[in-house]
């Protein structure tokens, strides 16, 4: 699966991925409004499930008209569940929609879900979104994104049985390495006996599940590394020559392209930058508030255009 990202990244020269991360502050009033209309005459709904599918097909809508601007110009997607778990039920169902419409329209899915257990829990984890259940005979696919996020916290326990999905199924995860949050220091950057930052062994131990599963120079375990730390993303990519970042944390969150460069190997791959409200909240920036709420796809568009080319410089001018 990573040889499919590279592929998809080198064809459009972009090594962006859309986080569709919809907080329904970011979802412009008239998408609610139909929405509110659409459900009214639903039957047999309480006001609060009311609320609820209405919130769930305005979020449908938005992320729909995102994808329709975008999906030729960027290679990838992140959804990220929790923004579709708020919303109970129906969001759960619209993020398995937004799934499978991203993939129909070529689009490489990577599903943030964050997932982190042991033994038949994390193996149930992993078919649910990279694998297939068993069920009556049939092998199906549940939420089937092309990647997932998974938390090492629990050690190779809690990572294995996705490593071994990757391999059935041609899928790929991201562990969690060195976040892009203020925070992540209290636990990732403690010293371990020798003197070894806890992100770095970290680190250490996703090149030996990355053995685990190559695809070429790269392997299908990836490793998540917020562009917030460029000189700890700098120290990762030299320890972890043949894992794929994905780097969190630029626009929004303060990182810049030049924070990202050293992220990326002498060919300019190895890495895959996401940008979340920067691109999706587009309009409500001062910098693209000239296309207003009802061009909030377009604003989006131009955001993502301005985002690949920043990249592209600071790539080149390394």
């Amino acid at each position: 699966m990573i040889q499919k990202l590279i592929d998809a990244i080198k064809a459009k020269d972009a090594p962006v991925v859309v986080g569709l991360d919809p907080n329904l502050s970011f979802v412009p009033k008239h998408l609610q409004d139909a929405a509110l209309d659409k459900v009214s005459s639903v039957e047999g709904l309480s006001d609060d499930q009311r609320a609820l599918e209405a919130a769930a097909e305005a979020v449908w809508q938005f992320n729909k008209e995102i994808v329709d601007a975008v999906y030729d110009i960027v290679p990838a997607v992140k959804p990220q569940v929790a923004m579709y778990e708020q919303f109970g039920l129906p969001g759960l169902a619209v993020y398995d929609r937004t799934v499978r419409y991203c993939k129909e329209k070529g689009l490489i899915v990577i599903g943030d879900v964050k997932r982190g257990d042991i033994g038949s829990t994390s193996a149930s984890y992993a078919k649910a979104h990279l694998g297939r259940i068993g069920v009556y005979g049939r092998e199906i696919p549940v939420f089937d994104v092309d990647f997932a996020t998974v938390n090492p916290y629990l050690g190779t326990d809690g990572v294995k049985p996705f490593v071994d999905v990757c391999n059935q199924c041609d899928r790929g995860i991201f562990v969690l390495v060195k976040t892009s949050n203020p925070s992540s220091g209290e636990f990732q950057d403690i010293l371990t006996e020798g003197g070894v930052p806890m992100y770095e062994l970290v680190g250490q131990k996703v090149c030996e599940w990355g053995a685990q599963s190559m695809e070429g120079r790269y392997s299908n375990v990836g490793a998540v590394v917020g562009a917030t730390y460029p000189e700890q993303g700098e120290r990762l990519r030299k320890l972890m020559p043949n894992t794929f970042i994905l780097a969190p944390g630029y626009g929004a969150q303060g990182a810049s392209a030049d924070d990202l460069s050293s992220f990326f190997d002498e060919e300019g791959l190895g890495a895959i930058v996401n940008s979340s409200r920067g691109i999706i909240a587009a309009y409500t920036k001062d910098a693209y508030s000239s296309f207003g709420p009802e061009g909030f796809a377009a604003a989006s568009r131009a955001a993502a255009q301005d985002m690949i080319e920043d990249l592209r410089r600071a790539i080149a001018e390394r």
